[in-house]
């Protein structure tokens, strides 16, 4: 999987998707809204189980109180956790569709070193062209394709 210029190549289908706001860099630290350049790789999918159904028999479901930590100072930076939690974090299971599917590479993951960026997902744009704050997002029905034909360790390459 290849993206590029605002393309996304994957099983010869080419999508339109966005990257952070920050633009592609190859410094990459907490905040700066960037997507790292590089080699990723799919380290886990989830997918919000009252919204769609499971897309890969691997994939795991996102439940409510599910969150993200991204505190840099935070023992549990950069990993899934579960609510309560006092750290600064983000909603897995969001109002609106953006994670209904998410694509989590293996930036700074598992093994978080603190203000290096945390997570580094694959999701559902919040409308054409937008945007992330690093993510490479995409359209559902591209997000929904992805899900079912990759597997874990596929590569992410960014350009």
């Amino acid at each position: 999987m290849v993206y590029a210029s605002g393309r996304l190549h994957y099983r010869g289908r080419a999508m339109a998707a966005t990257c952070g706001r920050g633009g592609v860099r190859d410094e990459k630290s907490e905040g700066d809204g960037a997507t790292p350049r590089g080699i990723l790789r799919i380290g886990a999918l989830m997918y919000r189980p009252d919204r769609v159904a499971p897309p890969a028999p691997w994939a795991i479901p996102i439940y409510p109180g599910d969150v993200w930590c991204d505190d840099p100072a935070h023992p549990s930076y950069n990993q899934f956790c579960r609510a309560p939690l006092q750290a600064s974090h983000e909603q897995m299971r969001r109002a609106d569709p953006q994670y209904d599917i998410v694509l989590i590479t293996d930036w700074n993951w598992p093994n978080a070193h603190p203000g290096a960026g945390s997570a580094i997902f694959m999701h559902q744009w919040s409308r054409p062209g937008a945007p992330t704050a690093g993510c490479i997002a995409t359209a559902r029905s591209d997000v929904l394709w992805l899900a079912a034909r990759v597997e874990l360790g596929t590569r992410l390459i960014i350009r």
